[in-house]
């Protein structure tokens, strides 16, 4: 055999031996595809008879995500969170809390949200327990300016600005003294302790005073005025009047003067008796 006849002897075996291995990978790919439509087939089916299944697939491909999510973000998020968080659309309240809502949160520059949802609470809690909520909201303005983590330096905590350690007990049932930070827990505490400290003195006046720590001093340094003022305003911002944001005497005036038209002065704020 000649140099010539031999080296297209190789080049047809070489050529026989590509296709033979493009044949079988053409076969295998063909097979394998085929495999994996009769397994996708057969899991569609078997997920279509077991919603179980299908809803544990779901939850564990979320969590994949998830946590895909995470890596990439560099944080642990709380899917939970929002269920603890205090806050309410303003829009969702009825138009006397919204009014009140939009107005604090303009004036104490603080998010409508989370306000929404502390004026809706104190709403509540004044009817269970027979005070004005805008005298609650009146307190809180000016105690905390709304801010629920302000501490005083003799150990005021909150929202209310409750002396926590004296009043330990009745965080109890909010479970614990760390409950104070918790708007909340601590407007209800607050609330409690000025509904007994009003029914012990027999007036607003009297209960605030003793509120602010001044029971047994001739005077409150003015903190009676300032929060019946505050408690004026919300009064009439509930009622849709334009109150001015600022704090002048005009406005206060305006605020507190009742209308020519007007039958009656507004009823007094009504106190409900301890138990």
């Amino acid at each position: 055999m000649t140099l010539s006849a031999s080296v297209a002897a190789v080049g047809r075996g070489f050529k026989t031996f590509a296709g033979d291995v493009a044949e079988g990978f053409f076969e295998i790919t063909h097979n394998g595809l085929a495999l994996v439509g009769i397994v996708v087939v057969v899991l569609a089916a078997l997920l279509g008879a077991r919603p179980d299944l299908r809803h544990q697939g779901e939850q564990q491909l979320t969590e994949w995500l998830t946590a895909r999510k995470i890596a990439a973000m560099g944080i642990t998020p709380e899917l939970g969170a929002i269920e603890r968080a205090t806050a309410a659309n303003p829009r969702d309240l009825p138009r006397e809390q919204a009014n009140v809502a939009l107005w604090i949160s303009k004036k104490y520059r603080v998010a409508p949200e989370p306000v929404a949802a502390l004026v809706a609470e104190a709403y509540e809690v004044g009817r269970d327990t027979k005070l004005d909520p805008t005298l609650i909201l009146a307190v809180m303005a000016i105690e905390s300016s709304f801010n629920p983590f302000a501490q005083s330096p003799v150990g005021a905590q909150g929202l209310m600005q409750v002396m926590t350690q004296i009043h330990s007990d009745k965080y109890q049932h909010f479970g614990g003294l760390y409950a104070a930070f918790d708007p909340k827990s601590n407007l209800r505490v607050g609330v409690k302790i000025l509904q007994e400290y009003i029914g012990r003195t027999g007036s607003v006046e009297g209960g605030l005073k003793w509120y602010v720590g001044a029971a047994n001093l001739p005077s409150d340094g003015g903190y009676a005025s300032k929060v019946l003022a505050e408690h004026a305003r919300l009064s009439q911002v509930a009622k849709g009047k334009a109150i001015p944001l600022n704090d002048n005497t005009p406005a206060l005036r305006a605020a507190t003067t009742p209308e020519p038209a007007a039958p009656a002065s507004p009823a007094p704020i009504k106190v409900a008796a301890l138990s």
